[in-house]
């Protein structure tokens, strides 16, 4: 083990810029992408301006990341692709069939994008394919194409409350679940969407922030609650970039759900044997979620050490104004100065190389040239650096 972290960030985002994806995108399509791209209006500042480039530019995106002390990541989506209405991780539902048809020639060509993209630094990247739960079996034939592709996980979608899909407690899920146990992927899903249309009244937009993470994090009771990881003990679910401490009060309230459930009431609602899980909620996260910690801030940190080191992965957010690059040093010297090299590790290289299939060795020479050293990491963080936008600085 050397004196330098190899550090793996669990939560980036990358895409490729619309004359990018017409390259991927079926010959049937190209007419009309034409006609779609000389319409549309991207509305993300950071979409237009110079930093764009960020997400595709390999020449900048990987030297940046160098600078800021990371080798390795896992990539989710971040640009507009062809059909879309916004970035994927914020669209709303297809509206109609059509839309779906659409959109999902736009996710195909990501996906192709991503395939390509990710053999460029194929020690370094983890890219996130993406499906729609409302074809079933579209999603499973995206995800054996993944499987066959080299992919070693994918971006599983949320479904909202107005979406006209059942929940994911749902048993119209079951055939999602075996192909995905089958082909061994691993899902991980990313805050953003999963919440009901908002509509354009003055206050959607805070209302949607305040709402997101609750959209979110009740995909955990969904999953493990309606025995979907008791009935796939293989699966393996990561959440990203939902926040660390709320999931230690909702583990304790479903194991309390749990203990008043194999007594038969939870106040005055009767629950048959047959629905009560054989153990409690919370061994089902031991065995069956990890959770992407993006920013993480002291007190995130602490929760941590609640949950387990070994069930946690750090991420920078990179290229996101709330992420932070290009301060992450200095967002591990606030958060985990205090902390234990060995537990330490876990989060910032072991956990993700483990569940994502990162070679370490691989990486090694990268880590010696470029991550921050453990004395480094270690040294307090004194004054907040000039210019940082990341919560990691501001949340307690």
């Amino acid at each position: 083990m050397g004196d330098r972290y190899t550090i793996i960030s669990a939560d980036s985002h990358a895409g490729g810029n619309m004359a990018m994806y017409e390259e991927y995108l079926a010959d049937e399509w190209r007419e009309e992408f034409a006609e779609w791209r000389g319409a549309y209006a991207n509305p993300y500042r950071d979409l237009q301006d110079d930093g764009r480039t960020r997400n595709w530019d390999n020449e900048r995106r990987v030297n940046e990341q160098y600078e800021d002390g990371v080798v390795a990541e896992i990539t989710f989506p971040n640009t507009v692709p062809p059909f879309y209405p916004t970035g994927m991780l914020i669209a709303y539902p297809p509206k109609d069939r059509r839309d779906f048809e659409r959109r999902f020639a736009g996710i195909q060509a990501h996906n192709r994008w991503l395939k390509d993209w990710c053999a460029e630094y194929p020690e370094q990247r983890c890219g996130l394919p993406q499906i729609f739960l409302e074809d079933v079996d579209e999603a499973i034939t995206t995800l054996e194409w993944a499987a066959a592709e080299g992919f070693t996980s994918f971006m599983l979608p949320h479904v909202a409350p107005d979406q006209g899909l059942p929940g994911l407690w749902s048993p119209a899920w079951e055939n999602l679940w075996s192909a995905v146990e089958d082909l061994g992927l691993v899902m991980t899903q990313h805050g953003g969407n999963g919440t009901p249309n908002y509509g354009d009244d003055p206050a959607s937009g805070v209302i949607f922030l305040m709402e997101v993470p609750f959209f979110a994090h009740r995909n955990l009771s969904h999953l493990t609650m309606s025995g979907v990881f008791e009935r796939h003990p293989k699966l393996k679910y990561v959440m990203t970039e939902q926040g660390v401490a709320w999931a230690v009060d909702e583990l304790r309230r479903m194991d309390m759900y749990h203990m008043q459930m194999t007594a038969g009431r939870v106040g005055e609602l009767g629950f048959s044997a047959d629905i009560v899980l054989p153990r409690k909620p919370s061994e089902y996260f031991e065995t069956n979620v990890w959770i992407g910690s993006s920013f993480p801030s002291p007190g995130e940190a602490a929760a941590m050490k609640k949950l387990g080191v070994h069930k946690i992965m750090w991420g920078s957010d990179y290229p996101h104004h709330e992420g932070t690059y290009p301060y992450s040093v200095a967002s591990l010297q606030r958060a985990f100065h205090d902390w234990d090299e060995a537990d330490l590790r876990k989060v910032l290289e072991e956990n993700a190389a483990e569940l994502y299939g990162f070679d370490l060795d691989a990486l090694a020479p990268l880590a010696a040239e470029h991550g921050p050293t453990v004395e480094e990491v270690a040294t307090p963080l004194e004054s907040t650096p000039k210019g940082a936008t990341s919560p990691a600085f501001f949340k307690a």
